[in-house]
């Protein structure tokens, strides 16, 4: 079936399933739903024409069964000679049960929305939307990917959903797709690269183990982790380290507030986060491991270093005993104000019904920009790529009682380590290299965190890069931290190639 689409790409949609899997009677009769499309970008200064299919993909047990449909986005330039030389980069986010719908409107894909940059609220519709001058298409396609439970994928028939949710089942199902995905493309002999934000990093750790680690393996030229969280241990504040992984980040947050004094650093900000980072490792976590074993002074020059480094009272520290849970930092750094801070993104601020509560009343930065983007895709999907479902589409919220036991790499939330499934990758994947992205006011995944993590000397530091920007989780919400991510994930596909 082909029909016209009036569309801001001046695109040609067609809805149909060209490329379909066959269906499967016993447990969904009708073909995946694939819809076609066509358009123009102009991406870092490059005028670039591409297919767009956005469709479903079926997965399938042992004994040929279709359980799952996994909805995904793909962009493929057109007018490539050889395909075999042109990088496809397969991308998701996090969660888990987030749709990628984040890292698809928000910096990659040839539509964005564009938000205000200094972290006020979304609003209302109509939103801005429009070209991306930023997309990635002028060094790779892209393949956008809806785990199962998100966006329009859902678990088929009988099929019980909790199969696809856990750390290690998420792998195995999107292991299966990418495969999938290589071999209906032919793209198995083009470089391949893998872009998870927030859990979605956590999804590549779990990804090298079921694709990276074996006979039958897909190797990748590289991973780009937005946000990272590999060991959970070290930005989870329940015990010494959690603590540590997020000092820094409540001294980059207390600093953007105004709530030290700059002046005792000159005003010199990279000057102020190294004293953090250093205070963290040298003195603050030594303390804390000591307990009641330190002597009263030194816990009182703690208490008072601390509170230079993160505008909370010596009095308000010394009473929690140094021991600061995010929630109420997020709550105390600003309750003179009567506001609260973001846990996503600390620049953000939301008003609080009282100036006493202990846990925050939301994350002004979730619901600061969940409407928009959700409006972003919806609108891309009908008015663009011309995806005629009228199913419910689910951002974020529709995965429940993920199992977290991830075997060898740790069980529950809080001590997951999926780095080492990463390191031991790079030492069987010579070409294996990875960009880590980080933003400064993250206090989900906070960067000193991360740092703690790649700082292990099973790293190779020649392949792995390290990067920062003036902004949260979501850095690309903040319009100079998106132009240069952009260009940083633009750079290193490019160095790889």
């Amino acid at each position: 079936m082909i029909r016209t689409l009036t569309a801001a790409l001046g695109a040609l949609a067609i809805a149909g399933a060209a490329f379909a899997q066959a269906p499967d009677t016993e447990n969904d009769p009708r073909e995946p739903r694939v819809f076609e499309s066509r358009g123009e970008v102009t991406a870092n200064g490059e005028r670039i024409r591409y297919r767009a299919t956005a469709g479903e993909t079926f997965l399938r047990d042992t004994d040929g069964k279709a359980v799952a449909s996994i909805f995904s986005t793909s962009y493929v330039r057109e007018g490539v000679t050889d395909p075999r030389q042109r990088p496809v980069a397969f991308i998701f986010n996090g969660g888990p049960g987030s749709a990628s719908l984040w890292l698809h409107m928000g910096v990659f894909g040839p539509q964005h929305l564009v938000l205000p940059s200094d972290g006020d609220d979304d609003g209302a519709a109509p939103y801005e939307i429009g070209p991306n001058p930023h997309s990635l298409l002028d060094q790779a396609d892209m393949v956008f990917i809806d785990p199962v439970g998100t966006g329009y994928s859902r678990a088929l028939g009988d099929a019980d959903p909790a199969k696809f949710w856990g750390v290690r089942e998420d792998a195995e199902w999107l292991g299966q797709f990418i495969r999938t995905w290589l071999t209906e493309n032919r793209r198995w002999n083009s470089p391949k690269y893998l872009i998870g934000e927030s859990y979605g990093t956590t999804r590549i750790g779990a990804l090298m183990n079921e694709l990276e680690l074996g006979w039958n393996n897909v190797a990748f030229n590289g991973v780009v982790l937005v946000s990272s969280v590999l060991e959970f241990s070290n930005n989870r504040p329940t015990q010494p380290l959690g603590y540590a992984g997020l000092l820094p980040g409540y001294a980059a947050t207390a600093w953007y507030h105004e709530k030290v004094d700059r002046d005792a650093w000159d005003g010199d900000y990279d000057a102020f986060l190294r004293d953090a980072r250093d205070f963290t490792t040298d003195e603050y976590l030594p303390v804390l491991l000591r307990g009641r074993d330190v002597e009263e002074e030194r816990f009182d020059a703690t208490a008072e270093r601390m509170s230079a480094l993160t505008g909370l009272s010596e009095d308000y520290l010394r009473s929690a005993n140094l021991i600061v849970p995010l929630n109420r930092f997020r709550n105390e750094i600003l309750r003179e104000e009567g506001v609260t801070v973001g846990r996503f993104d600390s620049r953000y601020t939301g008003q609080e019904p009282d100036g006493v509560r202990e846990n925050p009343e939301g994350d002004p930065s979730g619901y600061g920009i969940a409407a928009g983007y959700t409006a972003a895709m919806r609108d891309h999907y009908t008015r663009n790529l011309g995806v005629d479902i009228t199913d419910t589409y689910v951002t974020l919220g529709g995965v429940r009682d993920w199992n977290w036991n991830a075997g060898e790499a740790g069980g529950n939330n809080s001590f997951v380590n999926v780095s080492m499934w990463l390191e031991r990758a790079m030492r069987q994947n010579s070409d294996l290299r990875v960009l880590v992205t980080n933003g400064i006011y993250d206090l989900a995944t906070p960067f000193f965190g991360t740092e703690m993590t790649f700082n292990k000397l099973a790293y190779d530091p020649e392949r792995v890069t390290m990067t920062y920007y003036e902004a949260g989780h979501m850095m690309y919400l903040h319009h100079p931290s998106l132009e240069a991510l952009a260009e940083d994930v633009r750079e290193f596909i490019a160095d790889g190639n």
